[in-house]
């Protein structure tokens, strides 16, 4: 059996990949993982903090104080089961704790970028 691309142009914007040829959604796309780990209002906004380096829980909501206690803890226990936070606590009082970008969500500040350009566009 050939592979499913040969004989045909790549198209721009789509992955030279014999699983990216799919009829429906599925978990393990690429696509749908970062669709899922970027879902809710919100948890674009606490990473482009954490892009600028580590936080608190305190000083993400005095960055952004709109966003609710419950949401914001919400968006960061989503991120960190997701691979895309460290939580690291303090010892002392009040307990403290730090919020940091593991190299996986680092990687992220560029499909922040390609998805701001193209709103910007459209």
């Amino acid at each position: 059996m050939t592979h499913q691309t040969v004989g045909h142009p790549a198209r721009p914007g789509l992955p030279d990949h014999p699983h990216a040829n799919v009829t429906e959604p599925t978990p393990s796309c690429p696509v749908e993982i970062t669709l899922a780990v970027l879902r809710g209002r919100w948890t674009t906004l606490v990473i482009r903090e954490l892009l600028q380096g580590d936080r608190t829980f305190t000083e993400l909501r005095q960055a952004l104080p709109a966003l609710s206690d419950k949401v914001l803890s919400d968006r960061l226990a989503h991120l960190t089961q997701a691979g895309v936070l460290d939580r690291r606590r303090q010892p002392g009082w009040p307990p403290r704790v730090h919020y940091t970008l593991t190299s996986h969500g680092q990687r992220l500040g560029p499909v922040l970028q390609s998805l701001w350009n193209w709103g910007a566009q459209h």
